[in-house]
């Protein structure tokens, strides 16, 4: 029994090894990079071969659509935990969050399922296995593997992932310039000077790692989510003043989660799955328990809570600003001066069609929500004093001004319509 067992186990092996040396052998020729960086991965150290996460099905250069292609699910095979992990954070929320966006459907597919735009770096969250489907049905393929947005493939190199330049790719930019943030900060700067060797190894600096996957968890979130909106229950938060609460009501309108009468609508659903928003205090005090100990692990703690709740009243001052905004631009749909667009439910600006916007005066709304505000409150939570003010706060105050000036003209002109209307009656 003992021989059958070896003998099968030999025969295994050896056939692995030969489906292994068949794929380096050609694929040595039509895709040398992908052979260099496998073989330089501590997959080929652990003798972890092509047909292990791709299948044993594609052979020869006809049949290369029967290669499987990758999940998380995959993944997990070997690295459960891992995997567990990501799956409860925001990463794997990602194109869910994209799809769940009103005017998604609006752009063109290459952008979103084509991942030349949004899907390009939403594409690390989970998909159903009819999505998947769906997007090889449509000739898009790849990147479903979710964990190769980080490690990326076929190198999978954890030391490359936790440098802070693998999170540069998507965390740059317009709506969440994180990277811009970071590198120009104290925190990034004593970082990069490390990499560079000219401070010693042991200085303390942080990376996006040391703050958001602490010890390696892959569970990534944040205290306020990425629309920096927080509630507990739809009720304010512990402790906040009634003014804000109120200007967080006009913000949550204007997500669409709220109606006029500020109940709960279906959107509400969508938001709390995606995890974009806090909507419990013990969930907002769980993140930010936890990065109190991390900033501790440098800093005071009672520096540490000072700061993070300098970065709390910012997003208020800005809550301020975008609130009276969103009135402005309600008034206006309200009195029949600036036409609702049809996809609108309430006579709210809706935030969430982002350029899809029909008039200037909304598209100065979306900017200043979705650019300027941003960066108003990740500058500050990023220990970035330039952006918090001149790119976040600054902005918002002259966006504020132009929607002002814009009202006033659609007002004044539709006076004045009304003036000759009257007049030659």
């Amino acid at each position: 029994m003992k021989l059958k067992k070896l003998i099968i186990s030999f025969a295994i092996l050896f056939a692995n090894f030969i489906i292994a040396d068949t794929c380096v052998q050609c694929h040595t020729k039509i895709s040398p990079g992908v052979v260099t960086d496998w073989k330089l991965s501590i997959h080929f150290q652990e003798e972890v071969d092509c047909a292990s996460c791709h299948g044993e099905d594609h052979t020869t250069m006809s049949d290369y659509g029967l290669a499987e292609i990758p999940t998380a699910e995959t993944c997990a095979s070997c690295h459960e935990d891992q995997v567990g992990q990501f799956k409860k954070g925001k990463h794997a929320f990602a194109w869910a969050a994209m799809k769940a966006m009103p005017t998604t459907h609006w752009k063109p597919m290459e952008l979103i399922d084509g991942t030349k735009g949004c899907g390009g770096c939403h594409k690390i969250g989970i998909k159903t296995n009819e999505e998947i489907q769906t997007l090889k049905e449509d000739g898009h393929t790849f990147g479903n593997a979710s964990c190769d947005a980080c490690h990326t493939r076929h190198v999978f190199s954890l030391e490359e992932a936790r440098q802070p330049q693998a999170c540069q790719t998507c965390h740059m930019g317009f709506d969440h310039p994180q990277w811009e943030m970071y590198s120009s900060s104290k925190h990034g700067v004593r970082y990069l000077l490390k990499q560079q060797g000219i401070l010693p190894e042991e200085s303390a600096a942080p990376t996006c790692q040391t703050c958001h996957m602490v010890d390696g968890d892959h569970e990534v979130r944040t205290a306020w989510g990425f629309l920096g909106v927080r509630t507990n229950g739809l009720a304010p938060y512990p402790g906040e003043d009634d003014e804000w609460w109120a200007n967080r009501v006009t913000i949550l309108q204007a997500l669409g989660v709220l109606d006029p009468d500020g109940n709960p609508t279906p959107r509400l659903d969508v938001v709390a799955n995606a995890q974009v928003a806090r909507l419990s205090a013990e969930d907002f005090d769980k993140e930010r328990n936890k990065m109190i100990a991390v900033c501790s692990d440098c800093h005071s703690e009672n520096f540490a809570r000072a700061e993070l709740e300098k970065g709390d009243q910012i997003i208020r001052r800005g809550d301020e600003l975008l609130a009276e905004a969103i009135r402005i631009i309600a008034d206006l749909y309200k009195d029949g001066l600036l036409e609702k667009p049809e996809n609108y439910t309430y006579n709210f600006p809706d935030l969430l069609t982002f350029h899809d916007a029909p008039t200037p005066i909304e598209q100065t709304l979306f900017v200043m929500h979705l650019k300027h505000r941003m960066r108003l409150f990740q500058g500050a939570f990023h220990a970035n004093p330039d952006y918090a003010l001149w790119y976040g706060w600054s902005e918002m105050v002259m966006d504020l001004s132009e929607i002002k000036e814009m009202a006033a003209s659609i007002r004044k002109e539709h006076e004045s319509t009304g003036f000759f209307s009257r007049l030659f009656k």
